[in-house]
């Protein structure tokens, strides 16, 4: 077939899911003619598995997310149906922000917000190829024959690449959600040489809300006040749906254990690796032998439909056995699937292939995002298309790129962890993978990264303004907190009511503010000083207060984190020049090329004495060109 040009851009972003969306939107932002492709347009931002937005460290890439200018705060702000905040039993580190949404409300507002964006175009089609010329991508080629040249090309393909489903014996060549897989593409990529892996992931079976005995589940209801995920909306007030929670038993385990041979998992048919922090029910139940029970939410698709999704109980058994299982469960021994549960098996490449940039080592100008990467969940997924669009935007300037550290983000975590230490499963974030999550809090994301997405060009003026505000004002409270000291016939009272330690001296109220008993709020009974502060800055300000000796020395950590990440390496250092590395050291260090002694000292197979080593070799060589 002849190809034909179709168009020229700037960047060219292949598939249009949740990292696909943001980095066109940011490309777009910065102001880059931008091509976004998705192989169907009801692909748009599709919940293709669980219809929510955030969770346990989820919600600290949302925020993230929000604070650099990106869109899915936003979009989850307008289509949300229910809201909780989880683990406020714990400390404000974990505290995570989840929204259950309506699914196809969500994909609807996103594809209005792509459609509405200046300087970038939306379009339906299948990419067959990539235009390559001197190492470098250039442009795409379509299945129509159809070519469109660019200076840059992301690849955010999800899980459609060589996608097949499996439903118990069944399998056969398809993208989530019955949509078409992309298989010439597949090829193509490793005909050029990307080192390419197979995944796995699944989603539960969906059934009819009328099928379900709700007096048998517990309700889950809504948090009553409502937290925004992003920093333009000061308070959201809508009515929200309750989901519902159930459990399995030891008759649901029989019925899957008698039927472990029917299941496309331990039948040998699906050859990728799944997620361990979501397996499927089978391999729950395979696992956890002794456990009597697991739990499942059922939550609502959307207004607008009966279809309701069982959170919990992924599967690859066929329909047959899945309707068995499934109606032993109190609540759903009627119930009614209207679409089976399968697992989805898909190429992705190996993220040690990339660099910080998420651009690809061997093929310049290629940058790679999403569940491309090896990672699971939307959230991860957005965070990568929004770094890889702002990269592909500074690649095409001829600017530095833009990388967050460990220290700076949940982003910079999850980054550093694909390029630098790989991974075996689809990825996932989670707050224990944060060495200084104390200060990568999800409330504070504005704080740390606002200023920074601001720089790159990205956040917009009105965002900026409105951080720059909300930073005098927590700044300037924090002050008079400081200054406004309390004579303890002042306060005794008070504290007495709220079961805290009388005073018996005075003491300023910023002291009073750091015992755990006593929130912000509680403090206008005996401050009628205080200014009307929003929800964000108040939430922020108490935080910073009430763990400043904490977060103090975490700030210690960081800055001996930072002059590791401070030692940068030339990409054309020669590790076999310094004398002491082991073997293996040399051998990963130049086939890695690390950017910093600090990025070093976290790849499989270097030590810690390798690192002293380097660190001396580093040392000499700037005394050698000293003395020179």
């Amino acid at each position: 077939m002849k190809n034909f040009i179709m168009g020229k851009y700037d960047i060219i972003v292949v598939g249009a899911g949740h990292a696909g969306c943001e980095a066109g939107l940011a490309s777009a932002r910065m102001g880059k003619k931008t091509l976004l492709l998705s192989i169907n347009l009801e692909a748009v931002a599709m919940m293709a598995c669980n219809p929510s937005i955030g969770g346990t460290g989820k919600g600290h890439l949302v925020r993230e997310i929000d604070a650099l200018g990106g869109e899915m705060g936003l979009n989850i702000d307008k289509t949300f149906i229910q809201s909780r905040m989880l683990n406020t039993a714990k400390g404000p580190a974990v505290h995570s922000l989840r929204a259950q949404a309506d699914k196809n409300q969500y994909h609807i507002e996103m594809k209005k917000t792509l459609e509405a964006e200046e300087n970038l175009d939306l379009k339906q089609g299948e990419v067959v190829d990539l235009i390559i010329e001197d190492g470098k991508a250039c442009g795409v080629i379509m299945k129509t024959g159809a070519s469109y040249r660019a200076e840059a090309v992301i690849l955010a393909t999800g899980t459609f690449l060589a996608g097949r489903i499996f439903i118990g014996e069944s399998a056969f060549d398809s993208g989530p959600n019955g949509l078409a897989p992309s298989m010439e593409l597949a090829a193509r990529l490793r005909e050029y040489g990307l080192p390419m892996r197979r995944f796995k992931t699944g989603t539960p079976a969906r059934a009819l809300a009328g099928s379900f005995d709700y007096d048998k589940m517990a309700p889950q209801e809504g948090d009553e006040d409502i937290v925004p995920f992003s920093f333009m909306n000061d308070e959201l007030h809508k009515d929200q749906i309750k989901c519902w929670l159930t459990y399995t038993n030891e008759e649901t385990h029989k019925v899957i254990r008698d039927n472990f041979h029917r299941s496309a998992l331990f039948g040998g048919q699906i050859e990728g690796v799944g997620p361990r922090y979501c397996p499927s029910i089978e391999d729950k139940v395979n696992r956890f032998a002794d456990k009597e029970r697991h739990q499942l939410f059922i939550e609502p698709e959307g207004l607008y439909t009966d279809e309701m999704y069982i959170q919990g109980m992924s599967s690859s058994l066929p329909e047959d056995v899945q309707v068995d299982f499934y109606r032993t469960i109190p609540g759903l021994e009627n119930v009614e699937i209207v679409r089976p549960a399968y697992a989805i098996e898909y190429d992705c490449i190996d993220p040690l292939d990339l660099k910080t940039s998420l651009e690809n080592r061997h093929i310049e100008n290629l940058f790679c995002a999403g569940q491309f990467n090896g990672s699971s969940g939307y959230e991860e997924a957005a965070a990568q298309g929004l770094m890889a669009g702002i990269n592909a935007v500074c690649k095409i300037n001829g600017k530095k790129s833009f990388v967050l550290d460990r220290s700076e983000a949940y982003i910079g975590v999850l980054i550093d962890d694909l390029v630098t230490k790989g991974t075996n499963e689809p990825y996932r974030i989670m707050t224990s993978r944060a060495e200084y999550r104390l200060v990568l809090r999800q409330d504070n994301a504005d704080l740390r990264l606002t200023e920074r997405g601001y720089q790159v060009g990205l956040v917009k003026k009105d965002r900026y303004d409105r951080y720059l505000e909300k930073k005098r004002i927590v700044e300037a409270e924090t002050e008079r907190l400081k200054n406004k000291i309390l004579k303890p016939d002042e306060v005794n009272d008070f504290l007495e009511s709220k079961g805290s330690a009388p005073l018996k001296s005075s003491a300023s109220m910023i002291d009073l503010l750091k015992r755990p008993e006593i929130t912000y709020d509680d403090t206008a009974a005996v401050d009628d000083e205080r200014p009307a502060l929003s929800r964000h800055q108040k939430t922020m300000m108490e935080v910073q207060i009430k763990y400043e000796g904490y977060i103090g020395k975490q700030l210690q950590q960081i800055n001996k984190f930072k002059k590791l990440e401070d030692k940068t390496l030339s990409q054309d250092f020669d590790y076999d020049s310094v004398e002491g590395l082991r073997i293996e050291a040399r051998q990963k260090l130049n086939l890695f090329k690390p950017v910093s002694v600090g990025q070093a000292s976290r790849i499989s197979g270097v030590s810690p004495a390798d690192i002293n080593v380097l660190l001396i070799h580093l040392e000499k060589m700037r005394r050698n060109r000293k003395v020179k």
